[in-house]
């Protein structure tokens, strides 16, 4: 029986407390940095903004390349580069979807640590 609490106890100071303290540290850090995080946020909005789609295009354009190559090897290496460039076709998704979407994304973000701020 006392190794059981022994566990839950172990595992509440594991899952609850230190996440807890670890919250409190963070509001108070946050509250001193957050016109250089609001500032970096705006920063990184503007880079995936501008660079994003275009290096969605360069990544589909990879991608193709390296299904094209694929198709002319042997059946291992065929495989290794279809799912290369299928990886890639992820990768390009993601940015495409993330350049779309920074503007809202850090909007998002701004408020968040703007109320955050103002309720600690």
């Amino acid at each position: 029986m006392g190794y059981k609490l022994k566990h839950v106890a172990n595992i509440a100071i594991k899952y609850i407390a230190i996440p807890m303290l670890a919250i409190m540290l963070a509001s108070r850090t946050t509250v001193a940095g957050s016109v250089q995080i609001l500032t970096t946020i705006n920063s990184l909005k503007v880079v995936l903004s501008q660079v994003g789609p275009a290096l969605s295009a360069v990544l589909f354009i990879v991608a193709g390349i390296f299904y094209a190559v694929g198709q002319m090897l042997p059946p291992d290496k065929k495989a290794n580069f279809h799912t290369a460039s299928i990886n890639i076709i992820i990768g390009a998704i993601v940015v495409g979807a993330l350049s779309v979407a920074s503007t809202s994304l850090a909007l998002a973000s701004t408020h968040l640590l703007s109320n955050f701020t103002n309720v600690s």
